[in-house]
């Protein structure tokens, strides 16, 4: 039991905690024992149970771990109850013998509600007998879906919480630079205060997906390996004799650089599976386990690069003597004229008195955006409003939009909404985005005509072509959007005025969360931090490979359903590499608790999710102050100086 007390203090160091409380630790243990779990199987359980309940406000204590036993007994217990009715359907399947049927066309009822006007049977007579009646709102009205399903009640177990009932709506969870004035904006702007270029070469998304040939992958991840050999070279001034091949049986000390790996796909990866993937060139491509010598620390994930000194004396292994750094990207820079002039569009005559009516007003926010029981996409219409009344100059809309993992989506069971050039018999997803997604922002566009809505796609959105990251961006004349929308792939970074904007609709933090693996004491003891910092340090929106297995992600409730995933193609993955340069903001929406953090000089936000599967969730509102220039650097315009923007961003994340 103390091996256990010692993973689970691990484990749920997430929690800010150094070691769990006895009663905490004694529930824990129980349920392990209960259930005969392993306290990995145990933590996993309990990732699904906070994003079920709600991230933010899930905190580890006596009553949640209390709350958490219970709700995994219930659930086993669901478990075991339809498994005993299926085998007892069974078994009256084949020793029953048929009745005759009233309706000799359907004798099994194969066609209720799937051929319109077609008498009900006896049968389903009795089983609409116990069925909860829907609301008069979702009875067919002529504009239902052919299943005639209903708009606002989910059929699974559960209880949702009203949009209108919310509580603390408006409440700051968290803030970062609170020593800055929020945006003061007293009038909307008539015309866009910001400029936005794209930094990556756009057109290359639209490539075609599923078209991934062997050659090109392996030469993609090689050439990724190559180009990290090459910086580390440079940053530490070695020559070409001090790198080798780690497989190869030596006494001698040698540098090598390869992509780590698990010798146990099938299972998380720990520090005795550790292994090192070398190029084709350095290595043919072999990999070697590694061991690791004492006082030598690190956190290390699957496709992570890394460049190591040690000694392969074996033959068996690799024993690394020293983790070596390999050098980041340099910050983004602007120059002293493009400031002034990102300055002059904020109506800036003089930097030194600048108000908060001057700033920059950024409201970001990532999908889902309604509920699971409803598509009234509520959150998504309160978002608007309150960007309309803050004047916003940015809204970033993060996918996905229609979500296909939502239940009503997926089914198809849902009423369509009211529109008078909707037609019920053609109507597709496109239209169903039109009316509930577009309308909200073509009305905030009306309202600020200076707005710019940048809209990032996700891998679940039922209204992408596209399957697989990296991701094209969505068709804006289809979906009816206004012309202030910009429409970006996924992953994307562009330029607004002097700053550059790092965005990813894929939840590549909680995939780290699940596939990192520790050696020694680790330096960060922050996990956000520590995986922010991941990130930045491959130079990657998605730097895992291979991705975390579908079945080990929380489950969306479709039942029988498993969730998306990374439809990764490895043929473009460069599109998810950094261009040239850190950037300044680096957007991360992810189901682990929102946050906003400045981790290697970069602003990492992760502003949650606005709509959580049966709660509000949170959306981020960024304050970005003028860059002011000492008299050096105007005196200067050609020169590059760092924008800064770490120490004159404002960043609150509120729930919605």
């Amino acid at each position: 039991m103390a091996d256990h007390e010692e993973e689970l203090n691990d484990l749920f160091q997430m929690l800010g905690e150094a070691k769990l409380p006895p009663d905490v630790l004694g529930e824990l243990q129980s349920i392990i024992r209960l259930h005969s779990m392993s306290p990995q199987e145990l933590f996993y359980k309990w990732e699904s149970y906070c994003i079920k309940m709600g991230a933010a406000e899930t905190k580890l204590n006596l009553d949640t771990a209390r709350a958490f036993k219970k709700d995994i007994q219930e659930v086993l217990d669901r478990e075991a109850r339809g498994k005993g009715h299926m085998r007892g359907s069974e078994k009256r399947t084949v020793h029953a013998t048929p009745r005759a049927a009233v309706n000799t066309e359907d004798v099994f009822g194969l066609f209720d509600n799937v051929t319109p006007k077609t008498p009900a049977s006896k049968l389903s007579k009795r089983k609409a007998a116990f069925e909860t009646p829907a609301p008069k709102s979702a009875k067919s009205t002529g504009r239902s879906s052919p299943t005639n399903g209903i708009a606002s009640e989910k059929k699974s177990g559960g209880t949702n919480i009203p949009f209108n009932e919310r509580q603390n709506a408006g409440q700051i969870i968290e803030t970062l630079n609170g020593h800055l004035n929020p945006c003061e904006i007293v009038a909307p702007a008539a015309e866009p205060r910001i400029v936005l270029r794209a930094n990556t070469d756009l057109p290359k998304y639209n490539y075609r997906p599923l078209a991934m040939h062997l050659s090109e992958a392996s030469e993609v991840l090689d050439d990724r390996i190559e180009e990290f050999t090459m910086s580390a070279q440079k940053h530490h001034s070695l020559d070409d004799s001090a790198f080798g091949n780690a497989a190869n049986k030596s006494t001698n000390e040698i540098i090598t650089v390869g992509r780590i790996a698990s010798d146990t796909p099938d299972a998380k990866m720990n520090a005795n599976s550790i292994v090192l993937e070398m190029s084709r060139r350095a290595g043919a491509g072999v990999r070697v386990p590694l061991k690791f010598m004492a006082g030598v620390s690190g956190a290390f994930f699957p496709g992570q690069i890394v460049a190591l000194r040690g000694t392969n004396a074996s033959g068996d292994s690799f024993t690394v003597a020293e983790i070596l750094e390999i050098p980041m990207l340099p910050p983004a820079v602007s120059t002293p004229s493009i400031i002034e002039a990102a300055n002059e569009r904020l109506g800036i005559e003089d930097v030194e008195n600048a108000s908060a009516a001057h700033a920059l007003n950024v409201m970001i926010s990532a999908g889902p955006y309604t509920a699971d029981d409803n598509l009234g996409f509520e959150p998504l219409q309160a978002l608007c409003s309150k960007a309309r009344d803050s004047y916003a100059d940015i809204l970033i809309l993060v996918g996905p939009f229609l979500d296909a993992e939502h239940p009503l989506v997926a089914s198809g069971d849902f009423e369509l909404p009211e529109d008078p050039q909707l037609e019920p018999d053609r109507a597709t997803m496109n239209d169903i985005f039109r009316i509930l997604i577009s309308k909200p922002l073509q009305r905030l566009a009306q309202s600020i005509p200076g707005i710019m809505i940048l809209m990032i796609p996700s891998a679940r959105d039922a209204v992408s072509k596209h399957l697989s990251w990296p991701q094209a961006a969505l068709p804006k004349k289809e979906l009816g959007l206004p012309k202030q929308a910009r429409m970006i792939p996924n992953p994307v970074a562009v330029t607004c005025n002097d700053m550059v904007i790092g965005i990813t609709a894929q939840d590549i933090l909680y995939d780290l969360r699940l596939s990192e693996a520790s050696v020694g004491v680790q330096k960060e003891t922050n996990m956000l931090t520590r995986l922010s910092r991941h990130i930045i340090q491959q130079s990657h929106f998605f730097p895992l490979f291979p991705p975390v297995n579908r079945a080990s992600l929380p489950k969306p409730s479709i039942e029988d359903a498993i969730a998306t995933g990374t439809p990764l193609d490895i043929s473009y993955l460069k599109l998810g590499e950094w261009p040239n340069t850190r950037p300044d903001i680096l957007i991360l929406p992810s189901a682990l608790p929102p946050f906003a953090k400045v981790v290697e000089g970069v602003l990492t936000i992760n502003p949650g999710t606005l709509s959580k599967r049966k709660a509000p969730g949170t959306y981020a509102q960024m304050t970005v102050h003028p860059r002011k220039l000492t008299a050096e650097e105007q005196n200067t315009p050609d020169n590059a100086i760092g924008n800064q923007l770490y120490d004159r961003a404002r960043v609150d994340v509120v729930r919605i």
